[in-house]
This record gives structure tokens, C-alpha cells and sequence, in this order.
């Protein structure tokens, strides 16, 4: 049987009243008081209903994170990043992994999945930016992603496009002249954006950036990654590249990989970059050099704009940049150019 507030005002001595005070976060309790009811809410174990509390304050203290995946380490570490920062201001997160599955992200956006939440943070793949418009719910929603998007919601991204071109200047600096990339995909999103940023840093350095170099993927796993590369390596040499950004940074471990087992030296051979800066290109030999966004800055902004409109503001959406840094590691480090 639950544990009722009854049987905590039973426990800690003191009337029913003081423990809802206790547990709706009453101001007008003592610090002795509210640490002796804690100890019977703790010791008893007492769960809140929290429908019941929804129905009453017209809040569940719920926010759900709506991502792809979440076996990828930059979606892991956001939603850890959101969850901390997310609980500092009261709310839980939850988490709904779409699978990049349209009919899946459309549940997001009807709100169907979303009826004991607050607001939701939404990562879309698979959607259009059309289909995103066309949303009903009014349930508070903020957008991630660096794709187009409708300009009706708020939406926090990073200049994959000014990130992007930075890579492919760092290349030029490091005396590279055959650049390729690893991570086009077929449709409209985050990997479109990356290959328009290093596509005019390749025009601005007079760098061709031929068809057989623009390596398209399924997906942005490791697999992809040295799958990609091999695709790479095995074009004649005065073709092969001798620099190649892969447009997240799973996709630059596994092209390492198939440096490593080719016998091709990175980055004396071939330079690799990648973006999202995860723990796993830091520590790998060599170390990745990557694009590093400020998920701090991310997510601060995020729940600045969710928590706002959870709370009743209705002024124009927003869409905030977050800031990057090009992290130069070991897989570019400078060597003499040919």
C-alpha cells in the first residue's frame, strides 16, 4: 500500500498539513521542522502522486528530452548535461528516443507522448521543416538542431556552417591541399549544413572538393565512419586525400580506425577532424582534433527558454547561437607540407 501523508504526519509527530507544506516546498516552515519531515518522508519511503499534484498546480515538474538516439555520446551527454541542469530548477527530464522514426516524431509533436510533461526539448531528424510547422500542441516546446527550421518556435543551435569552415581553414594552415569528407546524407539536416561551411572554405582556399572525396553515409556511427575511409584509402594516391573532416566526431573514430589498420599515419599521411569534441576523441591515440560546442551554454540557454514559457511568457520566439571552439589535437597536428 503507498505510504500516505497521514502515515508521515503519524511518523514525524506533526499534522498532515505540515507535511504537505514539507513536500509542496512551503516557505513557511522551519529548517528543523522540514528536516525532521524529510527524515519520515525518507525513512517511510513516500512517493508523490503526481498526477494528483498536475491536477492541482497545473504543473507536473516533468520535461521531456525527445532525441534520436541515445547510444550516440553526444546525445548522452547532453541529456546528462539537461537532467542536471533540469533538476537545479526543479523539474525532471525525461527521455523519449525517437529513432529518427518520422511517425515516432510526430507523437512528439502531437503532443501524444507529452500529457504529463511541462515542455519538451525537441531534436528532430526525420521531419520536415514544414511538418514541424504545422504542429498543434501548445504544450511549451524548444528545437535543437542545426537544420532549417520554422521560425514560429524557439530553436538553439551551433553555426555548424562558421564551425565547419573553421576546420577546413585549419587545414589550409596545416599545408593540406586534398580535402575530404566524411558524413553526406541524403536528406536536409545537420550534415547538409556542416558540407556547406567546409565547402566554402575549400573555395576560399582554392581547395577542389570533387565528387569521390564527398563521402555519403547512412548513418553517423563508427561503422559509417570506417567504411568511409576505406572508400577513401583505396582511391589512386594522387587522389587520396590528404585531409578528411568527418561531420561528427563517432564518424572521425571509426575513419581512425581504418587509418590504423591500412598502416596509414595520421597525421603525417592524413589528417583527420571531427565535431562534438566526446570524451572518447579525447583520449584516443592520437587525440581527435574536433569542434567542441559549449553544451553548458546549450543547455542554459534551452531551459531559459522552456522554464519561460512553462511559466506564461508569450513574446516571439528566440533562436539563439551557441558558441564553438576549434579543438586542434593530434590527428592535424602540423607537419611540412608537400
Amino acid at each position: 500500500m503507498p505510504v500516505r501523508l497521514k502515515d508521515v504526519a503519524q511518523h514525524a509527530g506533526v499534522s498532515v498539513k505540515t507535511v504537505s507544506n514539507v513536500v509542496n516546498d512551503h516557505p513557511n516552515v522551519s529548517a528543523a521542522m522540514r528536516e525532521r519531515v524529510q527524515a519520515s518522508l525518507t525513512q517511510l519511503g513516500y512517493r508523490p502522486n503526481l498526477a494528483a499534484r498536475q491536477l492541482k498546480h497545473g504543473r507536473g515538474g516533468f520535461i521531456a528530452l525527445a532525441v534520436p538516439q541515445l547510444d550516440s555520446p553526444y546525445f548522452a551527454e547532453l541529456a546528462a548535461r539537461l537532467s542536471d541542469e533540469a533538476t537545479r530548477r526543479g523539474f525532471l527530464l525525461l527521455l523519449d528516443i525517437t529513432g529518427a522514426d518520422p511517425d515516432q516524431e510526430r507523437l512528439v509533436l502531437s503532443g501524444m507522448r507529452s500529457h504529463m510533461v511541462d515542455g519538451v526539448v525537441f531534436s528532430p531528424l526525420a521531419l520536415s521543416a514544414e511538418e514541424i510547422a504545422a504542429r498543434t500542441d501548445d504544450i511549451p516546446l524548444v528545437l535543437l538542431g542545426e537544420r532549417r527550421t520554422p521560425t514560429q518556435f524557439d530553436h538553439v543551435a551551433v553555426d555548424s556552417v562558421a564551425a565547419s569552415r573553421a576546420m577546413g581553414e585549419h587545414f589550409r594552415q596545416q599545408g593540406r591541399h586534398r580535402w575530404a569528407v566524411i558524413g553526406r546524407q541524403t536528406r536536409e539536416g545537420t550534415a547538409s549544413v556542416r558540407l556547406e561551411g567546409f565547402a566554402e572554405a575549400a573555395r576560399d582556399a582554392g581547395v577542389e572538393l570533387p565528387d569521390e572525396r564527398v563521402v555519403t553515409v547512412d548513418g553517423f556511427g563508427r561503422d559509417e565512419g570506417y567504411r568511409g575511409m576505406r572508400r577513401l584509402l583505396d582511391l589512386p594516391d594522387d587522389r587520396r586525400p590528404d585531409a578528411v573532416f568527418a561531420f561528427n566526431d563517432l564518424l572521425a573514430v571509426g575513419a581512425l580506425r581504418a587509418c590504423h589498420e591500412a598502416r596509414v599515419r595520421v597525421p603525417d599521411d592524413i589528417a583527420v577532424g571531427g565535431f562534438d569534441d566526446i570524451a572518447e576523441g579525447r583520449f584516443h591515440a592520437p587525440s581527435l582534433t574536433t569542434v567542441s560546442p559549449d553544451l553548458d551554454a546549450l543547455t542554459g540557454s534551452v531551459l531559459d527558454l522552456l522554464v519561460r514559457r512553462i511559466e506564461g511568457w508569450t513574446g516571439p520566439p528566440e533562436h539563439p547561437v551557441v558558441p564553438w571552439t576549434l579543438q586542434p589535437r593530434e590527428s592535424t597536428s602540423a607537419r611540412a607540407a608537400r
